[in-house]
């Protein structure tokens, strides 16, 4: 099964729990393969069935040039705020014109955990796009955490990002949830 996690990432938070997810993928036998979106070419799609995609929660949503301008004033690499996951979901109607074909679709996002009940999240705001253009969402937006903006992940969402991994690949193949008891 061809998975693809395209990401966005400003201080590679977002990134690293695009890794573990893509761990917890793999162990299931999930074919898994990471894109940074400013990289992402449309045939890279190619026979994708299932598309996970993460970025990070600014102002209480998906990235856009501003807020990614800011993350470069506190110190993020300049080349990572070109582009964002914002911009690149608008791409998919070009690439999916139509359901037919079309792989599942989850998010995720990173968010800093001093603000984690607070509301708004790239992950949701990604899914309902997703939805809304007519993409199946495998599972839903699911959220992990920081410790602060530049990170580090705080204790046990890198752990939790495999399970995740290893989770949707089991939902994909569409298998049951097996009891955790």
């Amino acid at each position: 099964m061809k998975i693809l996690i395209v990401y966005e990432s400003m201080f590679g938070n977002t990134e690293q729990i695009a890794q573990k997810i893509a761990d917890g993928l793999r162990g299931r036998g999930g074919e898994a393969t990471l894109a940074d979106v400013r990289h992402v070419r449309p045939d890279d799609l190619d026979g994708c069935a299932l598309l996970v995609i993460g970025a990070p929660t600014h102002a209480f949503s998906l990235s856009r040039q501003s807020t990614r301008d800011e993350a470069v004033s506190q110190g993020a690499e300049p080349s990572r705020a070109a582009y964002g996951v914002r911009e690149w979901l608008r791409t998919l109607e070009t690439t999916f014109p139509t359901p037919a074909g079309r792989p599942k679709v989850v998010s995720f996002d990173t968010r800093v955990d001093k603000v984690r009940r607070l509301p708004g999240s790239a992950a949701k705001r990604a899914a309902r796009v997703l939805r809304t253009r007519g993409f199946e969402l495998l599972d839903a937006p699911t959220s992990f955490y920081v410790v602060d903006v530049k990170g580090p992940a705080a204790p046990g969402e890198l752990d939790r990002a495999c399970a995740w991994g290893a989770r949707l690949f089991q939902l994909a193949r569409g298998e049951r949830e097996r009891d955790a008891s």
